[in-house]
């Protein structure tokens, strides 16, 4: 009998160690939360794994999911996806710019499928391997439109042998590819991430990137330790956010309304999707 008592009190012990040691992002991060949510809209369950957002205007948001070849249009008013548009078979799919009438979305290998016209009847799909595909081990999950440029933005969240820094690369939209070298990098060492504690310090994985329309500034999400960072135009990091995990549960969208309204969607973890509008206390 006291061999069947020691067993379940080192079985209790050992469960409480394993959830103590647990990598919880929010408690191991700074507590001054400098932002506020301002709505918050659930999703459908086809969205649970939602990976990818853009504005579209008139209160519609394009969305995708890691599975499925689709993009959803999610209506902020109605709280509804009112149409679905296919571009391709199941893949891991992890982000969404829109340019005018044409959507593009990105495959996490460096795949990018052009969809010319996506909201007409009969979209035309084309299917760029960038160059950055061929890079080893090379594991994309952030997309953006950089229409002053005429291109596109691709964060890589993680690369072999890139452990400490964080790359941007470019894709050209009258070439159609991007180049071997990205267009700039996010040093981990940099002073800004100094203020996260712990085993998370100088870890960063960016799972979205997006322009603010009038800043210019280039934000971009850490979804597997909820976190935001703020780049100047020319590269400098500038701002670095906490995202409490009880608010972000699993963060990967990212866009902008016309008026540089943020907005940030979540795949679904003990609650179901959502996209938030969040306002920030900028310095």
């Amino acid at each position: 009998m006291k061999k069947i008592i020691f067993g379940i009190v080192v079985l209790i012990v050992g469960v409480l160690t394993f959830f103590s040691f647990k990598e919880k992002p929010s408690e191991n991060l700074d507590k001054n939360l400098n932002y506020e949510i301002l709505q918050k809209w659930d999703l459908p369950d086809v969205l649970d794994e939602v990976s990818g957002i853009a504005w579209l205007g008139k209160d519609r948001i394009a969305c995708i999911q890691d599975e499925d070849g689709i993009i959803y249009i999610f209506n902020l008013q109605t709280s509804k996806i009112e149409n679905e548009i296919e571009f391709g078979d199941g893949g891991d799919y992890e982000g969404i710019a829109v340019i005018e009438d044409d959507a593009y979305v990105l495959r996490s290998d460096g795949v990018i499928f052009e969809v010319i016209d996506f909201e007409s009847t009969n979209p035309q799909v084309t299917k760029k391997v960038t160059k950055a595909n061929a890079l080893p081990g090379i594991n994309f999950e952030g997309l953006c439109a950089d229409p002053v440029n005429n291109r596109l933005l691709l964060a890589v969240k993680e690369r072999k042998n890139s452990q400490h820094e964080k790359e941007i690369y470019a894709f050209d939209l009258n070439k159609k590819d991007s180049g071997e070298k990205p267009e700039f990098k996010v040093s981990l060492s940099d002073p800004l991430f100094d203020r996260v504690d712990g085993k998370l310090k100088n870890k960063f994985s960016p799972g979205e990137l997006n322009i603010h329309p009038h800043s210019g500034e280039l934000y971009i999400l850490d979804g597997t330790r909820p976190k935001l960072l703020i780049v100047e135009k020319g590269g400098t990091l500038k701002e670095l956010y906490i995202f409490s995990s009880k608010d972000f549960a699993n963060p990967e969208g990212l866009t902008f309304n016309s008026e540089g309204d943020l907005f940030i969607s979540n795949e679904a973890e003990e609650g179901p999707a959502n996209i938030l509008r969040v306002s920030l206390n900028r310095k």
